[in-house]
């Protein structure tokens, strides 16, 4: 189905595959079918308090999956909060007044209504429909992480994740080589309360051939341990940081069909060595919180990126107009690129990634990776201040994680490679970059982290 069709459709299954036996996720070791999986979001639904919103907070992928389908088929919203931390949780709660909560925890401390979820492990009934989800209907509010700013609230409609998702589908059931009713089986490292890890972990199951295993490994062991406890063909959803701690890590995987990644940039050599080690392609997708999936490109050899089907790019002063037959409204990115021929482009940074002093232009991109490129760099990140100095001038600073050198060192470093204007004016050396589960880092966090 087209996903001008679906936009016009008035209701729409929560389902797309229901045959009542079909795995549709794991967890502890065990499958779940489909038809266990409805009785559970027809039970949980059924314990829901009446209102508009609900903060899923649930840590276990599958108890997040039974409360954000048992909330839509209540006519109610999803909020996805940016972190389960309580000032993250504040913030969302207060834009949307009457909110309550889920979760698969016990929780203190929060200041309204809390649904525990319990799923028992009865016999489930093989009678209950798939329940339909009005076209219209928002089903989530996902946030941008703040790593330029505050976090904004992006709403989405159900016609609109089922056509996003249906690129996503399209593109990873081919790279899987998936036929007839062959499914995938799904490990993913990102929460699902962030899109990425939506629309790779929650929706895909939903939607597409495949089926997710419940828990959100983080050390290169609990990676392991959940791939074996899947059954082939496995796909491994991840980010640049997490692929790289695998990397360094001896562990060994269970064999893998596929790898994606998203949420930072991938490098081209990391992603090679990734497919060489594991002997899977890695497909690199391009989104965000605002559009979802758009464009994707296997990094290891290609560098352009390859937009969907109905994707429309068109370059503005002040970043990228983006545009799909399922969006309300196009949506400028802060995103620069270069439109290739073929539906492609490259990817050329980003609006606010462009700093100017004394007349001089310098990338905070690059300005970072030459960071990096210092011996005994692990991870940096530079950033370009908010306040100005005494000459009106907002300088540059820099987190770089360097256990065997000094700041003194590094700084010598640098005058080698950066003009003296972009040279950050305070660089403070820390054990770890405080990124969050996704790897990403917040403005406000590592602005604090300058200060301690």
């Amino acid at each position: 189905m087209s996903a001008v069709v679906e936009r016009a459709a008035t209701a729409l299954p929560l389902l797309n595959v229901a045959q009542p036996e079909r795995v549709f996720a794991w967890r502890e070791g065990r499958p779940i079918s489909v038809a266990r999986f409805l009785a559970d979001v027809d039970a949980v639904a059924a314990m829901l308090p009446p209102a508009s919103f609900a903060v899923n907070l649930c840590e276990d992928r599958y108890p997040f999956l039974v409360g954000f389908c048992a909330v839509a088929s209540r006519g109610q919203t999803n909020l996805l909060p940016p972190s389960r931390a309580p000032a993250a949780i504040d913030e969302v709660l207060a834009g949307h007044s009457g909110s309550y909560a889920l979760g698969d925890a016990h929780r203190e401390g929060l200041s309204m209504h809390y649904v525990h979820l319990r799923l028992d492990d009865d016999t489930p009934r093989t009678d209950i429909a798939v329940p339909d989800i009005d076209g219209e209907q928002i089903v989530a509010v996902g946030f941008t992480s703040g790593s330029t700013g505050q976090p904004k609230a992006n709403p989405k409609t159900w016609s609109a994740v089922r056509a996003s998702s249906a690129h996503n589908t399209h593109i990873l059931a081919t790279a899987l080589g998936l036929g007839g009713d062959e499914i995938a089986h799904i490990v993913a490292t990102v929460p699902p309360q962030h899109m990425y890890g939506l629309e790779l972990s929650i929706l895909l199951p939903l939607l597409g051939p495949f089926a997710v295993h419940g828990g959100r490994p983080f050390f290169p062991a609990d990676v392991a341990a959940a791939l074996a406890e899947v059954p082939a063909p496995r796909m491994l959803v991840t980010t640049p940081i997490h692929l790289q701690a695998l990397l360094r890590d001896p562990v060994k995987l269970p064999p893998l069909a596929a790898i994606t990644s998203a949420t930072a940039p991938l490098c081209a050599e990391l992603a090679a060595e990734a497919e060489t080690r594991y002997g899977a392609p890695i497909i690199e997708l391009f989104g965000s919180t605002e559009t979802c999936v758009i464009a994707h490109r296997r990094t290891a050899h290609e560098g352009a990126w390859r937009l969907y089907p109905g994707i429309a790019l068109r370059p503005q002063p002040d970043g990228t107009l983006v545009d799909a037959p399922y969006f309300s409204q196009p949506v400028v990115l802060q995103d620069v690129v270069e439109l290739l021929p073929d539906h492609a482009f490259h990817l050329r940074g980003r609006n606010a990634d462009l700093v100017e002093i004394a007349g001089k232009r310098a990338s905070l991109s690059d300005l970072t990776h030459r960071v990096l490129a210092l011996p005994g760099v692990i991870d940096a990140v530079v950033l370009q201040l908010e306040e100005e100095d005494s000459a009106g001038v907002r300088r540059i600073a820099a987190l770089v994680v360097a256990p065997n050198r000094s700041e003194s060192e590094l700084m010598d470093g640098l005058r080698r490679s950066i003009d003296p204007v972009f040279l950050p004016r305070r660089l403070r050396c820390v054990e770890a970059l405080p990124r969050n589960e996704t790897g990403k880092l917040a403005r406000a966090v590592v602005l604090a982290a300058l200060k301690v």
